[in-house]
């Protein structure tokens, strides 16, 4: 007897359905996951109020520019595109975070597929990405963050092609998209860096004697340019910031150690198998040496960032590619050893489970007063990224409430003025959130947009204003009497869940000491 018989005729007329669109092949077993991903921040999404940076960067996607004082000009476009084709609302704002983050899923399961991987790991990479902590956090605002990752997993992708099938034309894709990676956000420039010394310290180093490298990395330049023009008109402004944050000592600075175990936590504690079997996979597995310039690479990045004293957060677009082997290196071991089978099913439930548990400390899911008490639970303390950041809630929260309130309290300084002074009042707000949230709420108000002489604002300059008559948001007392011979307190704004700087005196200047044409170079506050 036939040990393996043959298959049952398809009947004739009936089509066959490709094995790579079938709904269990690998593929589609990632693009179900990222369907998941996808639902759980449509459905999420509307939730809380708008985070103080997505005002800002909404407000400079009414200017749209090829270069930013804090960012790259990607995010800005992004903003502008989402209110040109979605409206104003959280949804709207937050659609393409959410399509880039569903995005990130499937292609960690495509590259662990290109790795040579089967279901289980399509599977485990793609649950590990969608359980990831970190990943649904950043995946909900509109920031460059959620589209860091997929331009970073796009590049690696291009590298795994490139080494694995001989296939020099596809380091093309590598520049292009580590260009566009650069233009999403400045920091790819280390990670670029990382995969280059990667490639030099291995024997994919033969890579740079192909002229499709050079041509990539050509593209990469013509990209980027536009930028670096913007930057070199600007007096380098971002390289300035960078200074002035350094000297300031504003972000929390981290010891390697803590480091470490910070990205243990925002990953997902129990993601921590699966990248660091990625990591061996590239390194030292047999299966997955060749492409040994990738492990490389994540390292060298990493030390990267802890000599850089970088935030936490700034590892978390490299992990795709370590989940992604991670995923083959367990599959082959959970196939073959008899002993493991049963972790199977044991490891994705609890990477599930985990996930499901994490995702309220970073998704708008509970309702806001039981956030405190369900971290106490968890036993769980903030991860502060900024020294000066107080408040109730975590910042990524907290800085989602008391805006529209705020802009409500100004809206009632600014009508209760007389009508002649109202004429030629303007706002000036002491950093980008409170202009931003002026610039987004106010127009409902009857308001001028703002000014202020923080990050991007002060390159859009006091507009019309002539400093007559001044609303000032998070001045002082003593800084404004150094503008204004008279100074008036009118309301106090604040909200019970917004961060500790958000409580502050709202203040009206008058009769300007010196003309703000000549004060405006002297106020400038990148930081």
């Amino acid at each position: 007897m036939d040990p393996h018989p043959a298959e049952p005729a398809v009947p004739t007329g009936q089509a066959v359905l490709p094995s790579r669109l079938a709904w269990s092949s690998p593929l589609a077993i990632a693009g179900w996951l990222a369907l998941t991903k996808l639902l759980i921040h449509f459905f999420t999404n509307g939730q809380y109020g708008y985070f103080r940076d997505e005002l800002y960067f909404l407000a400079c996607g009414e200017h749209v520019d090829w270069g930013y004082v804090d960012h790259a000009p990607m995010v800005a476009w992004m903003a502008w595109l989402s209110r040109a084709l979605l409206g104003d609302s959280l949804f709207a704002i937050r659609f393409f975070p959410a399509v880039a983050g569903a995005a990130k899923v499937f292609f960690t399961g495509a590259m662990a597929h290109e790795l040579g991987g089967g279901r289980l790991a399509v599977f485990l990479a793609g649950l590990g990405a969608l359980a990831a902590t970190i990943y649904f956090g950043i995946d909900t605002l509109l920031s460059m963050n959620a589209l860091e990752p997929l331009f970073w997993v796009g590049a690696v992708w291009c590298a795994l092609r490139a080494v694995r099938l001989s296939e020099p034309r596809y380091w093309a894709g590598f520049g292009v998209l580590l260009g566009l990676g650069f233009m999403n956000k400045h920091s790819t420039i280390f990670f670029a860096a990382a995969l280059v010394a990667g490639l030099l310290l291995t024997r994919a180093r033969r890579a740079l004697a192909s002229r499709w490298f050079w041509i990539g990395a050509a593209l990469a330049v013509v990209i980027i340019l536009p930028n670096v023009i913007w930057e070199w008109r600007h007096g380098w402004a971002t390289l300035e910031l960078l200074k002035n944050v350094r000297a300031t000592g504003k972000n929390v600075i981290h010891p390697p150690l803590e480091f470490l175990i910070q990205q243990v936590l925002i990953l997902n504690p129990v993601t921590l198998p699966l990248w660091l079997a990625g990591i061996w996979f590239y390194l030292a597995d047999r299966e997955g040496r060749r492409h040994r310039h990738l492990g490389l690479a994540f390292l060298i990045f990493l030390g990267l960032m802890i000599v850089m004293h970088a935030k936490h957060y700034y590892l978390a677009p490299a992990y795709p590619m370590l989940l992604a082997a991670g995923g083959v290196w367990w599959a082959v071991r959970l196939e073959r050893v008899r002993g493991l089978r049963w972790l199977r099913a044991a490891y994705p439930a609890l990477l599930a489970a985990t996930g499901a548990a994490l995702a309220p400390l970073v998704l708008p899911v509970l309702p806001v007063a039981a956030i405190p008490p369900y971290m106490a639970a968890l036993g769980l303390q903030r991860l502060k990224t900024e020294v000066a950041h107080e408040g109730p809630l975590p910042q990524h929260f907290g800085d989602m409430f008391g805006w529209p309130e705020m802009v409500a309290t100004v809206a009632r300084v600014y009508h209760g003025l007389p009508a002649a002074e109202r004429a030629r009042t303007c706002i000036f707000a002491g950093n980008y959130g409170e202009a931003g949230a002026i610039d987004f709420f106010g127009g409902r108000h009857g308001l001028p947009k703002a000014i202020s002489a923080h990050q991007n604002y002060f390159i859009w300059g006091p507009r019309d204003c002539t400093g007559a008559v001044v609303i000032l948001l998070q001045v002082s007392r003593e800084d404004a009497l150094e503008v204004f011979s008279r100074v008036e307190e009118a309301e106090r704004v604040g909200h019970p869940w917004a961060m500790a700087e958000e409580h502050f005196t709202i203040r009206v200047g008058r009769d300007p000491k010196i003309p703000l044409g000549e004060l405006w170079p002297r106020i400038r506050h990148w930081n």
